[in-house]
């Protein structure tokens, strides 16, 4: 968003440096001027801010139109690739297993503490303990181009919080996979979702979108019963429990971007790998 060119220069640097080169590097300035960047990135300036899944959609469209890429990865413009084979190792991973569609790296702070919430599973106390998974880390993962041009892309409606579920749950649907290997690390400062003014409105808000689009009729019910509670227990802000109960009923009253609801074998086999669609 234009706020950040001294973290871009410096991502940028720790791309360059991997052992395996990227075939195409595209920065895209989200309703913001880019900074100068090298001559091999492809810059990509909006006129308006397209959120995350905007965004992220206009930089897989751009790859796409070069015709050369297999693999997205996505990087969060303040993070930084601390291991110079990082690429290689996604390289070969996607080679080994053509079935393969996302693959979430591990998120770190500058002491190597993972926040609990970049754990892409409910047992959340060993954060390099990897495998198959149900969701992924916005902030740092690869997507198969295949596996996107099958389910499609981000879904643009939801623009920032849990986009990457509703891709996750498409993928798995469509029978990829979806691994985490907390092998790729991506460092990344510690922050906290609710800096963004909007974070407890477009949580909800989403979260009611997720469920009507994805989840069989008699889930919906139990996935936002059970988020609830646990926004009760969690939030201690008043004022963000009154902009989470609005978004929330936005989530009910307005168009979701249209219903395809998930296999009952897909919530069998998210329940075995340990997350249920109900949480």
């Amino acid at each position: 968003m234009g706020n950040r060119p001294r973290e871009v220069a410096a991502l940028l640097e720790s791309v360059a440096k991997q052992d395996v080169p990227p075939a195409r590097v595209v920065v895209v300035g989200n309703g913001s001027p880019l900074p100068e960047l090298p001559a091999e990135v492809t810059a990509v300036e909006l006129a308006e801010n397209l959120g995350v899944s905007g965004g992220r959609n206009v930089a897989w469209r751009r790859l796409r139109e070069f015709g050369d890429v297999d693999v997205v990865i996505d990087l969060d413009d303040d993070g930084l690739l601390v291991d110079a084979d990082v690429f290689r190792r996604v390289r070969d991973l996607y080679a080994e297993d053509p079935r393969l569609g996302i693959v979430s790296f591990r998120i770190a702070d500058e002491t190597g503490e993972t926040q609990r919430r970049h754990v892409p599973r409910l047992r959340a106390s060993d954060p390099m303990r990897g495998g198959e998974v149900t969701t992924f880390l916005g902030g740092a993962h690869g997507l198969s181009m295949a596996m996107l041009e099958q389910i499609g892309g981000w879904p643009d409606e939801f623009f920032f919080t849990h986009e990457e579920t509703d891709l996750a749950w498409r993928a798995l649907d469509a029978r990829w996979k979806v691994v985490y290997v907390p092998e790729l690390l991506l460092q990344h400062p510690r922050t906290s979702p609710a800096r963004h003014a909007v974070y407890y409105r477009m949580t909800a808000r989403n979260r009611v979108w997720l469920a009507r689009r994805h989840l069989p009729l008699p889930l919906v019910p139990l996935y936002l019963a059970t988020w609830t509670l646990l926004t009760l227990a969690r939030t201690r802000s008043l004022t963000g429990l009154r902009a989470w109960a609005g978004g929330f009923l936005e989530g009910l009253r307005t168009g979701c971007g249209g219903r395809r609801p998930m296999r009952w074998r897909t919530v069998w086999h998210m329940t075995k790998l340990g997350r249920p669609p109900i949480i």
